[in-house]
């Protein structure tokens, strides 16, 4: 697994920044982008001082953020450098975690030894789009005689513990 540091977080990685209250910049930042985003290195993370996060040039930074906040106002973040993960098609680093009470299910990284499935980012990405799907439209569940939200759960339980593709796992349930 490749190290992280001030020279390469911002190239191809994903990672899950903290909101942070109680950090004030030092007036000599380490950097500040075209964009506006501020940064101040520490020899455990980086903290970064923005109004944007998600897709932020080539990464995907999620904000862990605490209930006041908005989107687009400016909020301070930190993550440890052993909080980024490579965005490549090859390492299969990731895992989809679902909340069923809230229809949401979100990217998660992990180094070490998980019981979840791995995929690989694009391959998590295109799992959650289809699992929105299976959340937000009721016409697909009416070939199947469970009830609904049994059969949502059976069905992307499965889904994220698989290589196996939607059309299959729903064909086994028939």
């Amino acid at each position: 697994m490749k190290n992280f540091n001030q020279h390469n977080f911002f190239k191809h990685t994903f990672c899950e920044f903290q909101q942070v209250d109680n950090f004030t910049f030092p007036k000599n930042e380490n950097y500040k982008s075209k964009s506006e985003s501020s940064y101040f290195y520490t020899d455990k993370g980086v903290y970064r001082k923005s109004n944007h996060w998600g897709r932020v040039a080539n990464c995907r930074w999620k904000l862990i953020a605490k209930n006041t906040y908005k989107n687009q106002e400016t909020v301070i973040g930190f993550v440890k450098w052993t909080g980024f993960y490579p965005l490549n098609s090859t390492e299969k680093i990731f895992y989809i975690d679902v909340n069923f009470e809230e229809k949401s299910a979100k990217i998660k990284a992990n180094r070490k030894g998980s019981t979840n499935y791995m995929f690989t980012f694009s391959d998590a990405q295109k799992r959650i789009k289809q699992i929105q799907h299976l959340f937000n439209n009721d016409t697909w569940t009416k070939y199947f005689d469970l009830e609904i939200e049994e059969l949502r759960f059976q069905i992307i339980t499965n889904f994220i513990d698989t290589d196996k593709n939607l059309q299959e796992i729903k064909r086994d349930f028939k």
